[in-house]
């Protein structure tokens, strides 16, 4: 028999137009820009669509709602919990085709004939296997996933995952998708084409396993969003945008999500320098020219006279520590800063974890970033006691080897910009030598991925640093997008 749905999961009850301003909300408090236009088409959009057909419905409201594709798997967790693909165990009673897990005569679960079944269903390319992998997922979550709390019935797809074993799936996958592949043959050809059918068998086996992964973990959330409401799974079942993701806290997938925004971002903030450089035309107020201008008119300054703007781009230098602590922070940044290297008259970047090294030359116009971070770690200079941060010691590193005065890498055109978290793991922070680097500098920024409640905590000495030179939280992309294009010189 079905579960009853939590109340907050019933009809809603101004119908679906409720449903949709529902939907709408989650997305907003989610970080998804969304305006009364873009719900509007929405509306439109459902109103011409089957609203049975449930991957039309979410392609359709895909089109009006969102502006970025790096939003997709957001909306698409969303769209899961506020248009769910069943209520309850997922079948009604006496449903023609609903599966069940198969059991033995002792009435527990059979997991040899459920993998077969699993193997079986995942090799068919058919909309009546995909209907019959749904229903079976159903019952695998209510069957194997299932478990008792104090507050109730739950489900964790750890369980479900744990009990079938999807791993041991895989050869009977692939086994099934090279049924009809080519024998090698006995000429070359045959066997190049043996060869290429087996690399693309043994890809979509993985991606097909790996969609049955997510089948188990969506079918869990709706389940368990039955019972403790939408908003509660939404809070931890549904990923962050890429732009708010927490650089310090990022995993590899996240991190490469976040690689996707770069381009997008730096044209925006590209865009956003070319329009402060336009409105800084005039120039400021020359005051000696104005006075002198005034005296016919007896010293009454009516006529304004403005100095002619330099038109030269600034200069940046930058100091990125590259520690293992902070080095998704570091690469993003880095990346962001490669791609504005046009709005500059000249970058320089400089790494270190307690020596600094310069490392410009690893950035060129044609190289990978991912390549110049790795050539970094193992061709720079940057390490010279036990491999921890030392900002102390890079600083007074930068200013032996870069900052003497035949060829100094910080002038009063330079724009300094320091990225890291300002751990110094309890040794001397230099403050005397970053003052005098911070006072050549036209100007000079920290930016700082950690939360601004932890500066000063342990071993940090952000709070002794910000002191000396202006310190920004930058914590996720959007921050560092914010913070960048407020700090960048025109």
């Amino acid at each position: 028999m079905a579960a009853t749905p939590a109340a907050g999961l019933g009809p809603s009850p101004h119908g679906i137009p409720g449903r949709l301003v529902d939907f709408v909300a989650a997305m907003r408090r989610r970080g998804i820009t969304v305006g009364p236009a873009e719900t509007v088409d929405a509306a439109r959009v459902m109103s011409v669509l089957d609203l049975l057909d449930r991957e039309v419905l979410r392609e359709g409201l895909a089109c009006a709602l969102l502006r970025r594709s790096t939003h997709r798997p957001t909306f698409d967790a969303l769209f899961d919990l506020w248009f769910p693909r069943a209520v309850g165990a997922g079948t009604s009673d006496g449903e023609d085709g609903a599966r069940d897990v198969p059991r033995r005569p002792d009435g527990s679960v059979d997991l040899d004939a459920l993998r077969e079944t699993i193997a079986q269903l995942l090799t068919e390319d058919s909309d009546e296997a995909g209907r019959a992998l749904d229903q079976l997922t159903a019952a695998i979550v209510g069957e194997l996933g299932r478990y008792d709390s104090p507050k109730g019935p739950s489900f964790s797809a750890y369980q479900a995952l744990r009990e079938l074993d999807p791993a041991s799936l895989l050869d009977k996958i692939l086994g099934g998708l090279l049924g009809n592949a080519p024998g090698e043959g006995s000429d070359p050809a045959g066997r190049s084409t043996a060869r290429y059918a087996d690399e693309v068998a043994a890809r979509g086996a993985a991606q097909r396993l790996a969609d049955f992964r997510n089948r188990i973990e969506d079918e869990t959330k709706r389940r368990t969003a039955e019972r403790l409401g939408r908003e509660r799974v939404a809070n931890y079942g549904v990923p962050a945008l890429a732009e708010e993701v927490d650089f310090l806290r990022a995993s590899d997938r996240e991190l490469t999500e976040l690689r996707r925004t770069v381009a997008p971002l730096a044209r925006l903030l590209a865009s956003r320098l070319a329009a402060r450089r336009a409105r800084s035309r005039s120039g400021a107020i020359d005051l000696r020219r104005t006075l002198r201008r005034s005296m016919s008119t007896g010293g009454v300054p009516i006529d304004l006279v403005q100095r002619k703007p330099r038109r030269a781009r600034p200069e940046l230098v930058v100091l990125c520590d590259v520690s293992g602590s902070v080095a998704g922070f570091s690469h993003f940044t880095l990346l962001l800063v490669d791609a504005l290297r046009e709005q500059f008259s000249r970058v320089r970047i400089f790494a270190f974890v307690d020596r600094t090294d310069e490392v410009t030359r690893f950035f060129d116009s044609n190289s990978d970033l991912g390549a110049a971070m790795s050539r970094i770690v193992s061709e720079a200079d940057i390490v010279g006691y036990d491999g921890h941060s030392d900002y102390g010691s890079a600083f007074a590193t930068f200013a032996d080897r870069f900052a003497d005065r035949f060829a100094p890498a910080i002038t009063s055109r330079t724009s300094l910009l320091v990225l890291g978290d300002a751990r110094t793991n309890y040794r001397d922070p230099e403050l005397g030598t970053l003052a005098h680097l911070a006072s050549v500098a036209k100007h000079a920024y920290w930016l700082n991925p950690e939360p601004r409640g932890q500066w000063g905590l342990g071993d940090s000495a952000a709070d002794v640093y910000g002191e000396v030179v202006p310190m920004h939280e930058c914590r996720s992309a959007k921050q560092l997008a914010d913070v960048v294009a407020g700090l960048l010189p025109v």
